[in-house]
């Protein structure tokens, strides 16, 4: 299902995509989410999604709280998250574009609509990346996604920096836009496992 915000959309697919190409040994792998796992990446990226829909339509919150996520997952992993980013599609499908302001599950708890609907797509674009970068995929993030959701970064990510976002990294030279974002997030473009 498709929310209707292109860069929501696009980052859905990312992740989408990075979940899709993970192998079926990669779950238990390190991410550069430091003391996570691919699966709890998963999890964590999969209860934000459900958290922006449950603040937008007033329905139940994810099982378990995103910030400390199990690392058990029973079921296929593309059908967990497809379930959170389908809520979160429909949520924004729905919301009031021109409302003045909408209700998000992070500080300041209420954003512009085109804000509060790129936050959320940052969260899932930025773990998209984690997943691919911890089995070795190339990034999902293309530097079109990456311009504007560091738009959104810039916007949004003060007030849950040491929470939900690392210090930011100084840039390097060479840097392109996804680079840049990276960085910007408090990660290192080329983190290997």
């Amino acid at each position: 299902m498709n929310s209707g915000w292109t860069l929501l959309d696009a980052s859905h697919d990312a992740l989408r995509t990075a979940v899709t190409a993970t192998p079926a040994g990669a779950w238990e792998l390190p991410t550069p989410c430091a003391g996570w796992n691919v699966t709890q990446v998963l999890q964590h990226a999969a209860g934000d999604q459900i958290a922006y829909a449950a603040t937008l339509t007033g329905e139940p919150g994810p099982e378990e709280n995103p910030f400390t996520p199990s690392g058990s997952l029973a079921g296929d992993p593309l059908a967990f998250v497809e379930a959170a980013m389908e809520r979160s599609a429909r949520a924004w499908a729905a919301a009031d574009r021109d409302a003045a302001e909408l209700p998000v599950p992070m500080p300041p708890n209420k954003m512009a609509p085109w804000l509060g609907a790129g936050a959320c797509a940052l969260d899932a674009a930025v773990h998209a990346w984690d997943i691919a970068a911890a089995t070795g995929r190339p990034s999902p993030l293309t530097p079109e996604m990456a311009r504007e959701l560091l738009v959104v970064a810039r916007e949004t990510t003060e007030p849950v920096r040491g929470f939900a976002y690392a210090a930011a990294l100084p840039p390097e030279p060479g840097d392109d836009e996804v680079a840049t974002l990276l960085r910007y997030l408090g990660r290192d473009p080329h983190w290997t496992p």
